[in-house]
């Protein structure tokens, strides 16, 4: 069973408004919405769902999050791994290709008993996990399916490769199925992009493992996934399971494409106002990009939200008002360029809260998520996470 890290805990005070500032605050009604509509749409799918732990990296949130207290989950990390296997979980997809210098720390988990799969798409990887599993631990290997160009992977057409990998790791007693990644999906803008993104993920590995099956290969796992796949694929045919992670949390960047609404975005950065520039309509405050990460993935959208939307303690968006740059430790806060929108007038000390744009970034820049809940102007616990790889 999951258990809390109490050795890492605080206790924060009881109002948001005596918070220290920057941290990170956790929207827990919008957290279990989130993961209540992923959880319903797969389930009316019938297809099983992986939950990516990459952005949450808290036992908290996997708590609320997984199926069974065991998995399954996905991660990206082997220290993911090997935090959440000491805390009960025990069905896990390692989902980065994995370098061969790991390997030992992969097999040392299922030596314990933790069901671990892990992903290649080369055959150097294929033989040094051969090799690995020579040694007398069988390390279960996913092929990774490149489905839309976005990052590593083989394509579905390379079928003598995939073959090739396929009988190294079968020959190991190593493979176990074939996953991909719709990252592509990202710059997507409409639901029929999101659709035909879907079908494509779903498509490519279908292909690669009807490819393995035609050589007389088992391929028992089918995995795929993307948030903006998992929320508006239409069929999942030939799919055993769908990933999605930041579905939990949302940000600025999943708005743009449509998935969500700023409203949905479960995670803000707490910010204090420090300083005015007013010949330059400038608010400045004590969360820079150390608080908010330098991603700006929002720049090539339709809407720029600079490095962050700006919203009231209560969590309500002002008007066109965003940080526009930051430092270190200062984030300086405008009206969006273009906009005539009134600058708010607010004090030195006041509170602020500050959607991000890329949640997995910007919760990396902190140790834990102060919980809060819509309509209320008190904390409601503290959730450790962890850093590292």
């Amino acid at each position: 069973m999951l258990q809390d890290l109490a050795d890492h805990s605080i206790d924060p005070p009881d109002r948001v408004d005596a918070l220290d500032t920057p941290c990170l605050l956790l929207d827990e009604g919008r957290l279990d919405a989130n993961i209540a509509r992923m959880s319903r749409r797969l389930a009316t799918l019938g297809v099983a769902f992986r939950p990516h732990l990459k952005t949450a990296k808290s036992l908290e949130v996997t708590r609320r999050v997984l199926t069974l207290p065991s998995g399954p989950a996905t991660v990206s990390t082997l220290k993911e791994a090997e935090v959440f296997a000491r805390a009960g979980v025990t069905d896990m997809i390692y989902a980065v290709g994995i370098a061969p210098a790991k390997l030992p720390r992969v097999a040392a988990l299922r030596r314990a008993g933790i069901d671990i799969a892990i992903v290649a798409d080369s055959r150097a990887q294929a033989a040094a996990i051969a090799a690995a599993s020579a040694e007398g631990t069988p390390l279960p290997t996913l092929i990774e399916i490149d489905c839309d160009g976005h990052r590593s992977g083989l394509t579905p057409d390379e079928g003598e490769e995939i073959v090739a990998i396929g009988r190294l790791l079968h020959a190991a007693g190593a493979l176990r199925g074939v996953l991909t990644h719709a990252g592509g999906s990202y710059g997507d803008r409409t639901v029929a992009e999101y659709e035909a993104s879907a079908e494509r993920e779903r498509a490519a590995a279908e292909q690669a493992a009807e490819t393995l099956r035609a050589a007389g290969l088992l391929c028992p796992v089918v995995s795929v996934g993307a948030t903006p796949t998992a929320l508006y694929g239409r069929d999942f045919t030939g799919v055993t399971e769908v990933r999605a992670g930041v579905f939990m949390f949302f940000d600025l960047v999943q708005a743009g494409v449509g998935v969500c609404t700023p409203e949905d975005i479960a995670l803000s950065v707490l910010t204090t106002v420090i300083g005015h520039r007013k010949d330059r309509d400038w608010i400045i405050v004590d969360a820079g990009w150390m608080a908010m990460s330098r991603d700006l993935g929002t720049a090539s959208q339709a809407v720029n939200q600079g490095y962050g939307l700006v919203c009231g303690p209560d969590g309500r968006p002002f008007p066109d008002l965003i940080m526009i740059a930051a430092n270190q430790e200062h984030g300086i806060i405008s009206r969006r360029p273009g906009s005539e929108a009134p600058i708010p007038d607010l004090p030195i000390g006041a509170k602020l809260r500050i959607l991000p744009n890329h949640a997995c970034a910007t919760a990396a820049q902190h140790d834990g998520y102060v919980v809060v809940r819509e309509g209320s102007d008190r904390t409601h616990g503290y959730w450790p996470r962890f850093r590292g790889w």
